[in-house]
């Protein structure tokens, strides 16, 4: 196992992967627009039939929005949070530039009406605004606290998760039969599932099913020590990878990834106030 990761190296892991998910976030939203047009006046995904769910009147910030999420000015917006992950990976996380990464995803999040991708976008503005506080903070606490706080801040939103949604899942009777699970691959990329698929399988299907179910709801280990951390991460990237390679959904993969390092970091204990 490796060892106890320090402070610096902890926060700064954090910084490469949030600015590597960023990224891929931000190329896959400019391949939308540019190949499929989703965004457009002729695409799932237009503002004139979202803008009619807004309050009627706020008419000045509606048409703020409506100019901002225009097709040309959408994707412009793409391209500097594609700019700004790279300083990120590079440079690190001033905050003005995370002042800016955070309302970007906060707008990207309005406009596709709470979340374009789930749990990830989600998760992805709990670093992001994360890394905000740290360093708006730091100047008035120093920096050891409010990285620190902000380490523990991801990493309790990450370990909370995946506990509630464990325990979510073994509430559920289908979940515990197994069911559910062969319902999700029926639905996944090489979906419905083949008769002789293995997870067709009762035993199989349940035993998969309590097996990440409880894997889940145990998520507390993660505070015991370093190694249960670093075991229990493991496991995540495992998961987080399958969901990528059953459902398509490498967003997961990424934006669990990056709050690895708050994790291991916070397993081990080393607050200093």
């Amino acid at each position: 196992m490796i060892a106890p990761l320090s402070l610096e190296w902890a926060y700064r892991g954090v910084q490469v992967l949030l600015g590597w998910s960023l990224l891929i976030q931000s190329i896959e939203f400019l391949g939308m627009q540019s190949k499929l047009h989703e965004f457009s006046e002729e695409g799932v995904w237009r503002w004139s039939l979202q803008v009619k769910e807004m309050p009627t009147r706020a008419t000045g910030v509606l048409s703020a929005l409506g100019w901002l999420f225009a097709p040309s000015q959408l994707r412009g917006l793409f391209l500097l949070r594609s700019l700004s992950a790279v300083v990120l990976m590079l440079w690190g996380s001033p905050w003005e530039l995370m002042l800016f990464l955070l309302a970007s995803t906060v707008l990207l999040l309005f406009r596709f009406r709470g979340a374009f991708n789930g749990g990830s976008d989600f998760m992805t503005l709990v670093v992001v605004s994360g890394l905000f506080l740290a360093e708006f903070f730091t100047p008035f606490v120093g920096q050891k606290l409010a990285h620190n706080a902000s380490l523990w801040y991801i990493s309790l939103h990450a370990m909370s998760s995946y506990f509630v949604s464990g325990w979510v899942k073994l509430k559920r009777a289908e979940w515990r039969s197994g069911d559910a699970l062969v319902i999700f691959l029926d639905a996944g990329i090489y979906g419905p599932l083949k008769s002789t698929s293995v997870f067709r399988r009762p035993w199989v299907a349940k035993l998969c099913s309590w097996g990440f179910m409880l894997w889940e709801a145990v998520s507390p280990v993660l505070l015991i020590g370093p190694i249960w951390a670093e075991l229990y991460c493991l496991v995540a990237a495992v998961f987080h990878f399958l969901v990528f390679w059953y459902f398509g959904l490498n967003r997961f993969f990424w934006a669990w990834m990056v709050t690895f390092p708050a994790l291991v970091y916070c397993s081990a204990g080393l607050v200093t106030f």
